[in-house]
């Protein structure tokens, strides 16, 4: 697969790790990829029997409701880290280890209002975030789990890992 940098991004900003995520973002303007991403969120979790939430494709599997609080966890995690780096923080952030948080969520008890609640909350926040931050601002690195990454890729991020977990969940929960 050829590695795409969206204009202005360059692979010192990010982690070899995270081009899965940024391979697939569609929208070179942030904020225009967040709130698309909010719109298919909404309709997709709204799309789904709400029975279906605790249903895993497979033993050790999370259910469709820990991907979608895993989802919302993780943008929270990376708006913070855009955050801290537009801010010009060079303290290192540590990284987080996702499949120590879903058992702690109670994302099974999650109603898909919930979730959309939840979400809509997470994903306003980022969007008036990005809106704004600067060129400058966007364009600060930091480091976080030992690697560079630059605010303006943890967007990127953000709207990229939303649009891989749905892409699982079409081809291994339906």
């Amino acid at each position: 697969m050829q590695q795409i940098i969206l204009p202005d991004l360059e692979q010192k900003e990010f982690s070899s790790y995270y081009g899965t995520y940024i391979n697939k973002v569609v929208h070179k303007d942030i904020v225009k990829g967040l709130e698309v991403g909010k719109t298919d969120f909404i309709d997709f979790v709204q799309s789904i029997p709400e029975e279906k939430l605790t249903y895993a494709y497979a033993k050790d599997k999370w259910t469709l409701a820990e991907v979608f609080v895993h989802i919302i966890d993780t943008e929270r995690i990376f708006a913070y880290r855009a955050l801290r780096f537009a801010r010009n923080d060079k303290t290192p952030i540590t990284g987080f280890e996702q499949n120590d948080y879903v058992p702690y969520s109670n994302a099974n008890t999650y109603s898909k209002e919930d979730i959309i609640f939840d979400f809509e909350a997470v994903r306003n926040s980022s969007i008036s975030l990005f809106n704004r931050f600067t060129g400058d601002m966007l364009g600060r690195i930091g480091e976080a789990s030992g690697d560079p990454m630059s605010a303006r890729a943890a967007g990127y991020i953000m709207s990229g890992h939303q649009i891989h977990h749905f892409q699982v969940i079409k081809e291994r929960y339906f």
